[in-house]
């Protein structure tokens, strides 16, 4: 049986339960997913950016589905504690592919804003979400096809115009289950015009001996003149597998900024497409993995410049140890008519051992000449004379390699405008390179969010 097969046919067996454990607006989007997905061949290895991540390979293992909507026997608030001292939030949980919400999320809330399960505001909001759900994530891609033909909740945010969240939005997305099982996860974002927010993500696995398979597409509006943050952090095990697309349009004067931060993985493939539909918008997309023993890392960009006048600055920095494999693949296409784009491309890599394998692909399709657009990849070791000359002003070997190791991921952090987060980001960072295990979820200490 074929990796895709195993999971239509689940769903043509199943069909009423997974419908009756959803909403209608979600209901109506499964058609199309199943016809895509029974003539859909899975890019293997090798394939067009597709070049060290083997899709089929990954879908095929026998995982578990929570179809019947079960409750977990765990209570996200109460075990959950925030690893980011010095930042309050309104946190929401994602427990599986099961929502909830610690108490008094809603409070620091203002009038104007919907936080929440995608399944509800499927239902109060019918009409608002037809209109979005699905309208820029291209079912033509695999894991959105899948992942529209089996989820059955996710979290909406909806901010209306005019309003700005102060306090940052943190949802927690927690694997836990005492067998193999696919979490199926769906994240909409709407921001009508003048809005603001920032959202924090953090995915962890608490059962690090059991096989997760996070399966999730996350949709992105903004529309004119709104403000965005997103940032996502990955804390799980060796024997996760996340593979997740973000898809985002921005209007005119938008300004967005993504930062995705890989510290513990398994298998990560982190896609990202996004479309200037209005003039004088920018987008800051940044990522960063931290990879060693087997771990993989596959990250693939693609942004479309279909307005004049915006800016692109994305910056990528992996750095890899013992067997790791990362791979970036990146494309900006600047269309006729986008005069006075800016786009700028860049991929930085350290790699700390001779079985380690970096492959990156940086590319630009431009069919404008007033534009300024470059792009560049580097991969290479650490600057032996550098850590040389930390060596003699005292420093130990593997401390003078922490420390340049550090200051190497210092610009992806410096892009984060949460004060709190950027401070705890460069803490956990230390702490990876310095060998330390995976705790944010786990740590007890220094909790100021509201529970």
């Amino acid at each position: 049986m074929g990796a895709l097969q195993q999971y239509i046919d689940l769903y043509k067996e199943h069909r009423n339960l997974v419908d009756s454990g959803s909403a209608s607006v979600l209901n109506s989007k499964r058609q199309a997913a199943l016809e895509k997905l029974e003539g859909m061949v899975l890019p293997v290895k090798g394939s067009e950016n597709y070049e060290t991540t083997d899709l089929g390979e990954l879908l095929s293992p026998d995982y578990g589905l929570n179809l019947a909507r079960i409750g977990m026997e765990v209570n996200p608030a109460a075990t959950f504690h925030c690893g980011v001292p010095s930042l309050t939030t309104s946190m929401f949980f994602s427990v599986n592919d099961l929502y909830a919400e610690s108490r008094n999320a809603q409070d620091g809330l203002p009038e104007g804003v919907f936080v929440g399960s995608l399944r509800k505001f499927a239902t109060d909001h019918p009409e608002v979400c037809a209109r979005y759900y699905g309208a820029c994530a291209d079912i033509d891609n695999p894991v959105v096809a899948l992942d529209t033909l089996l989820v059955q909740d996710g979290i909406a945010v909806w901010v209306k115009k005019g309003v700005k969240v102060e306090k940052p939005i943190q949802i927690v997305n927690i694997l836990q289950n005492g067998s193999p099982l696919m979490a199926v996860r769906r994240v909409l974002v709407i921001l009508e015009e003048d809005s603001e927010i920032r959202i924090l993500t953090c995915d962890h696995t608490q059962n690090p001996d059991v096989e997760f398979l996070a399966l999730q597409t996350i949709e992105i509006f903004a529309e004119k003149n709104s403000r965005l943050d997103y940032y996502d952090l990955e804390e799980s095990t060796e024997k996760t597998t996340r593979l997740s697309s973000m898809y985002v349009r921005e209007g005119e004067g938008c300004d967005l900024v993504i930062d995705g931060i890989t510290l513990y993985n398994g298998i990560t493939r982190n896609e990202y497409y996004s479309v200037f539909e209005g003039e004088h918008a920018s987008l800051h997309l940044y990522g960063m993995g931290i990879e060693d023993r087997k771990r993989h890392l596959d990250s693939y960009s693609r942004i479309e410049h279909k307005k004049g006048h915006c800016n692109t600055d994305e910056l990528f920095k992996y750095v890899l140890d013992d067997e790791a494999t990362g791979a970036f693949t990146g494309m900006i296409k600047v269309d006729q008519g986008a005069d006075k784009t800016e786009a700028y491309q860049n991929n930085r890599n350290i790699v700390g051992s001779d079985a380690a394998r970096m492959y990156s692909k940086p590319q630009l399709e431009i069919y404008n000449d007033d534009v300024k657009c470059s792009h560049g990849t580097a991969i290479g070791q650490l600057d032996d004379m550098q850590v040389f000359y930390m060596r003699t002003r005292g420093l130990s070997e593997n401390t003078a390699k922490l420390l340049l190791k550090q200051a190497f991921m210092a610009d992806v952090i410096d892009a984060v405008r949460l004060p709190g987060l950027k401070e705890r980001l460069h803490m956990l960072v230390e702490k990876r390179f310095a060998g330390g295990v995976s705790s944010c979820a786990a740590c007890n200490s220094s909790c100021n969010s509201e529970k």
